[in-house]
């Protein structure tokens, strides 16, 4: 007998009335869930949390975003080659160092091989895309200085977050990958990208194996300063 759980997929209308949950519960017990069923998720799922992403702000209302929806085996298998590769050298080069000391880190590492190892399995993946406007006479991101560069990211990634607290409250599993899109002409090519249509992350999508639950953090006055970096005026308990 497998020891594998069994999916508790939701109707549509099941998972589409847990989006009532307070947003406060979903930021708090938000994570990257990785290992995920091979059952479908329903296109009407899908679209419901890309019109949340859609009610994100972005940079001068521009509104740039593109979201590629993947459900083909054989697109996300060619996706899934480009993440195994990348993630196979940073796993020999640099990671498999760190979660040799890192209990945490090597959990981590496990969730991520499952994930490379199964990426043509995950029923969606969601590519976020932005528009760089270059049919309106703007030069391409790469020759951007940094501050209009912020910008873009700054236009695309807040709808990320919003589809990620959607799914969040659906039950999906849902994680924000970038590794698939490291070679960036081979990503045009995969998803037939126009030239003025960048991919930013892909955001794999399904029925969660495990479980939500608290995220742990560390402490907020261990990152937080006041003024200028050093004043940890928040570490004092009484500050």
């Amino acid at each position: 007998m497998s020891d594998t759980p069994v999916a508790v997929v939701p109707s549509t209308e099941e998972a589409l009335a847990r989006l009532d949950m307070p947003l406060v519960d979903a930021m708090m017990t938000q994570r990257a869930i990785r290992r995920v069923h091979p059952d479908p998720v329903d296109d009407a799922i899908v679209l419901k949390l890309l019109e949340l992403a859609q009610r994100a702000p972005t940079g001068q209302n521009g509104q740039q975003w593109e979201f590629v929806v993947v459900q083909d085996r054989a697109a996300k298998a060619r996706l899934g080659r480009s993440y195994r590769r990348i993630w196979n050298l940073y796993w020999r080069t640099v990671y498999r160092h760190v979660a040799a000391k890192d209990p945490a880190k090597a959990r981590m590492a496990k969730a991520v091989q499952w994930q490379v190892d199964h990426f043509e399995e995950i029923p969606v993946l969601v590519v976020a895309c932005i528009r760089l406007g270059v049919r309106e006479g703007r030069v391409p991101l790469v020759r951007m200085p940094h501050i209009a560069e912020s910008g873009y990211w700054g236009s695309i990634y807040p709808a990320v977050q919003n589809l990620l607290l959607g799914a969040r409250a659906m039950g999906l599993g849902a994680s924000l990958v970038t590794m698939p899109l490291w070679n960036l002409t081979a990503a045009r090519r995969m998803l037939e990208l126009p030239v003025d249509v960048t991919p930013v992350c892909v955001v794999p999508l399904g029925w969660p194996k495990g479980r939500y639950g608290p995220s742990a953090r560390i402490p907020v006055g261990d990152v937080t300063h006041r003024d200028a970096y050093g004043n940890r005026y928040w570490l004092d308990p009484g500050g």
